[in-house]
């Protein structure tokens, strides 16, 4: 065993260094599912359930419409869709025909959504019904031809496909009518119809798209992260070996996370195929529909991120609701604070283990061990089976030794295969096969890894490095805070200063004052935030991640302004 992956030895007897991995497309494991296990429930969405074959029947469907309508191998194919079964239809359907599928976010405004249709060179989306006036306004910018409209309604059980007509009008204030005709298509018609005979396509395992994953952008333009079909499947079969006391086809995995983020989809919308298992679809998060979806299907398995885990902990009825179903989850997308795991852990008696990765490495590169191994605090546990990971250093690229602080670099089978039409930013971040994450961190003697801040969040005050993430860490341990984010924002004196912004639990009081006192307990002076301002929320992406940069773009409005006032 090589001394640069010390974390080897760590591993349990269940879980390999290495793996072996199928050379079939994403979209084979929906087929293969459908014929093991044909009248397995494969999906529960509000009350109707469909099986492994309903879904197989319709994503073929769907497929054969597809390619009617002139998709053809590597075309472009968007999805704008919140969690619903008609998102996994969709997503199936498009790999089937060959498209490689673009994952749109629902809550994207005209101007993003044009973006994205621009950059990929989408051809057709689908979408929802009360989404379809804002796409029909970007088509003639784009390169879009058809577009397939599903509704809400479409996939719920009696009565409430009558109701939720009424209520979606009333929630949005709009009621939306399509015809299936011309460019417009209207997904229950095209169900009805009998199969189309798919073309027979050959693909390349390692080198055909599967996805366009577009970044969040909170910097600069998204950018869509290419990921092949064996990006796919490798960081899926990496997470069913990474759960290897779950059997397949008995897990019920709860679907929270949105499929138009990478981590959604690969751990719910891949790895639950894959499995055989039963996703019970949440279209959005809501704290007390989660709470009494968990106490009526009885997941076992809930990837989330951690504003997820910390709305349901202050839920003011968390006590009335039996969440003792839930064995397994592992937390992404943010640092998951000590005190909401070790709380999430006693209210359900389940295991919540922090892990790590990005949407260029499709996503999970590191995690905790679940079961059998003592869980290191703060760390975000260690590679996953064919990942190796190493700390390079800022200033001449070498690799460091053990403790040092330098960028996370990661290299395996799930890394992107680039920017899409980005040369420049690809070049950049993929170097001799590493992926350089952006994320400064370091690794200890046992092979875990520590994320200390994202390279670009790091705040530079007086000449000192900070790390925002180590004071969010000492604040959330404060009984009365509920979310809190911290920021470097602009100083004439310093360069950068320390602020958090707080969100306190309900019906706590606290003042500035007392808030500070108790971070100067735990943190050296020139930590100690400058200033602290108290919200009503944070603002997140659609995943729940907080949103840091908005927050240092606003104070950056806000100086420009006061500048301008005394010019």
């Amino acid at each position: 065993m090589s001394d640069l992956k010390p974390w080897l030895k760590n591993y349990p007897d269940e879980i390999p260094a290495t793996l072996s991995y199928t050379n079939e497309p994403v979209q084979k494991y929906l087929k293969n599912t459908a014929e093991e296990f044909p009248n397995k429930v494969a999906i529960h969405f509000m009350g109707k359930e469909y099986t492994y074959q309903e879904v197989y029947e319709q994503s073929y469907k769907l497929a054969g419409y597809l390619q009617d309508l002139g998709i053809e191998k590597g075309d472009r194919v968007a999805i704008m869709l919140p969690n619903c079964p008609q998102a996994v239809v969709s997503y199936y359907g498009i790999l089937m025909a060959g498209g490689i599928v673009v994952q749109t976010n629902p809550l994207y405004m005209e101007r993003e959504l044009e973006y994205q249709m621009k950059d990929s060179g989408a051809k057709a989306i689908v979408t929802m019904d009360i989404l379809f006036p804002r796409v029909t306004k970007v088509m003639a910018n784009t390169e879009l031809k058809h577009v397939i409209v599903t509704a809400i309604k479409d996939a719920l059980p009696f009565p409430k496909n009558l109701i939720y007509p009424f209520i979606q009008k009333k929630q949005y204030g709009i009621s939306v009518t399509v015809k299936h005709e011309g460019n417009h298509h209207l997904l229950t018609e095209i169900l009805k119809q009998p199969n189309r005979k798919l073309k027979e396509l050959e693909f390349d395992f390692e080198e055909d798209l599967a996805l366009l994953q577009y970044t969040g952008g909170t910097t600069g333009f998204p950018k869509g992260v290419m990921l092949t079909h064996k990006n796919l499947v490798a960081n899926a079969t990496m997470c069913n070996a990474w759960l290897y006391k779950c059997k397949k086809g008995e897990e019920v995995v709860l679907g929270i996370l949105p499929f138009f983020h990478v981590y959604g989809m690969t751990t719910v919308l891949i790895l639950s195929v894959m499995q055989a298992q039963k996703m019970v679809l949440l279209p959005k998060f809501d704290p007390t529909t989660t709470l009494k979806t968990i106490q009526k299907q009885r997941p076992t398995l809930f990837p989330g991120a951690p504003t997820i885990y910390i709305g349901l902990l202050n839920h003011p009825d968390l006590q009335k609701y039996d969440l003792s179903s839930i064995d397994s989850c592992i937390s992404g997308s943010a640092a998951l604070p000590v005190e909401v795991q070790q709380k999430f852990e006693e209210v359900t008696g389940g295991k919540l283990v922090e892990g790590y990765g990005l949407t260029e490495s499709s996503p999970v590169t590191h995690s905790n061990f679940l079961w059998d191994r003592p869980r290191i605090k703060g760390s975000i546990g260690v590679p996953w089976p064919d990942t190796e990971a190493a700390i390079f250093s800022l200033e001449n690229g070498e690799r460091l030794p053990v403790g040092e602080i330098g960028e996370i670099a990661i290299n395996g089978p799930q890394i992107m295969k680039g920017y899409w039409n980005r040369p420049e930013d690809t070049e950049q971040t993929l170097r001799d096969g590493w992926l350089l994450t952006g994320d400064l961190g370091y690794m200890d003697e046992e092979g875990y890894f520590f994320v200390v801040d994202r390279k670009k969040d790091m705040i530079i005050a007086g000449g000192y490095n900070i790390y925002p993430r180590e004071i969010e860490e000492v604040l959330y341990e404060h009984p009365d805070v509920q979310e809190v984010v911290v920021a470097g924002i602009p100083d004439p004196y310093r360069g950068e200063t320390v602020k958090a912004y707080v969100v306190l639990k309900e019906g706590a009081k606290l003042t500035e004052d007392e808030l500070n006192k108790y971070a100067r307990k735990y943190l050296a002076a020139y930590k100690v935030p400058r200033s602290y301002e108290f919200r009503e929320e944070l603002p997140k992406t659609a995943v729940g991640k907080i949103l840091r940069r908005a927050l240092v773009d606003e104070e950056k409005k806000k100086l420009q302004n006061d500048e301008e006032k005394r010019a």
